[in-house]
């Protein structure tokens, strides 16, 4: 009897074509995103450029996110991301024939451009994912998808810097060449399937703002989700600068230590949730961000640069870990109904917090480490005492449930 075998199906099919462009996507951004710091550097632009180009690129990434959340239609994301593509795809190349050249604005303008179409398609993956799969298996494996990669991407790019391949030395330039040739098999990718939505779209729901401003909690938790990105940008938004020319690493070395620690990261996110929460909210935080505050606090101090690149693995270490504690538990408050149109408000503040800690960061860049952490130590101050507070929120909200519930009970025992 022979054995007949079982084929994808479509549905199957077209979820890993999706998940294809994204890692090719992914693997490109890793790629190029972490040495163009220093190749903006090597063509004449300082810190402070670099972070307001940056900074220019995500407010802007703000604008365009509300576009696909609040104004494109489910049956035109397809085209959209393609578009995108495409248009990043331009890009690199204009960028990779404007190098040693003294055209400043045209690097600057493609440099925005970049920022800009990197945070669309990541924003804009799940929503185009949906519209063939929705559960929380495909929401994991997306993510797992784009970090993996991206990874993939950074550990390519600090294993094949300063070899030589086929006669030629791979240097920067050699990096935005090959994040190139992925970015076009993205495109490719992206172009060879269709997606044609199988439900109707429901109507827009234009009440998510009143949704949020009316609950306090929710309030609080965009204005922490805002304090959160900046504090965290402010800090290592320039990280390979940081390394190269102030704790004197080479590229090479740079790379394959934030590689290190961002994997470790993942782990140690992993083990924290398994195995080291607290059952104390308010002990948790101080795990997450006190003892960051205080590590910041201690290179300050000291002004020794081996005890600043503790204070920036501990930061890294522990950006994954608890989120389920100072995320998690808010998002799931929200109706299902709202979902979309609030993960769109809570992808604007995190951007705009990132634009105003990258900024900040240039700022502080030219007087050294030391001012660097200072100013993300007075934001986190700021982000812990929120950060408290929404727990009190929380918690004084479920306890409210509670009374409220034990209430009608004793109301149906007394009428009964």
């Amino acid at each position: 009897m022979k054995k007949t075998s079982r084929r994808p199906s479509k549905k199957t099919m077209l979820e890993r074509k999706i998940l294809a462009m994204l890692a090719f996507f992914s693997t490109s951004v890793g790629l190029w995103e972490n040495f163009r710091q220093l190749w903006l550097q090597d063509n004449g632009f300082t810190a402070a450029d670099v972070s307001i180009m940056t900074s220019v690129g995500l407010m802007l990434s703000v604008v365009g996110v509300i576009f696909v959340g609040y104004r494109l239609k489910m049956r035109h994301l397809k085209a959209f991301m393609t578009i995108v593509l495409g248009i990043k795809l331009v890009d690199l190349l204009v960028l990779r024939g404007l190098d040693a050249s003294v055209n400043f604005w045209a690097m600057s303008i493609c440099t925005v451009v970049d920022v800009i179409t990197s945070y669309l398609i990541v924003a804009s993956v799940y929503p185009l994912i949906t519209v063939v799969i929705k559960n929380n298996e495909i929401y994991s494996k997306r993510k797992l998808v784009e970090y993996w990669f991206r990874d993939i991407g950074v550990l390519v790019g600090g294993v094949m810097l300063g070899q030589t391949v086929f006669g030629s030395l791979i240097d920067y330039n050699a990096c935005l060449v090959i994040s190139v040739i992925f970015l076009s098999l993205a495109v490719l990718t992206m172009s060879s399937f269709k997606v044609k939505p199988t439900e109707k779209e429901t109507p827009r729901n234009d009440s998510i703002l009143k949704y949020v401003l009316k609950s306090k909690l929710q309030v609080c938790y965009m204005i922490y989700a805002f304090l959160a990105a900046m504090s965290f940008a402010a800090a290592l938004g320039l990280k390979m600068l940081v390394l190269t020319n102030y704790l004197e690493f080479s590229a090479g070395t740079a790379t394959n230590y934030l590689l290190i620690v961002g994997i470790l990261s993942d782990v140690v996110g992993v083990l924290a949730l398994k195995y080291f929460t607290p059952k104390n909210d308010y002990l948790t935080l101080t795990l997450k961000f006190g003892i960051r505050l205080l590590a910041y606090i201690i290179a300050i101090v000291a002004e020794d640069p081996f005890i600043s690149m503790i204070a920036f693995t501990w930061s890294i270490l522990i950006s994954t870990a608890y989120e389920d504690v100072t995320d998690g538990c808010y998002i799931n408050l929200v109706d299902n109904r709202h979902q979309l149109s609030y993960s769109t408000i809570k992808h604007v503040m995190s951007f705009a917090g990132e634009a105003m800690g990258m900024l900040l960061c240039g700022v502080m860049y030219d007087f050294g480490i030391g001012f660097i952490l200072g100013a993300s130590s007075i934001i986190t101050v700021v982000q812990i005492g929120v950060a408290f507070y929404l727990v009190h929120l929380r918690h004084h909200r479920r306890s409210v449930r509670h009374s409220a519930s034990r209430m009608r009970y004793d109301e149906r025992l007394a009428d009964e």
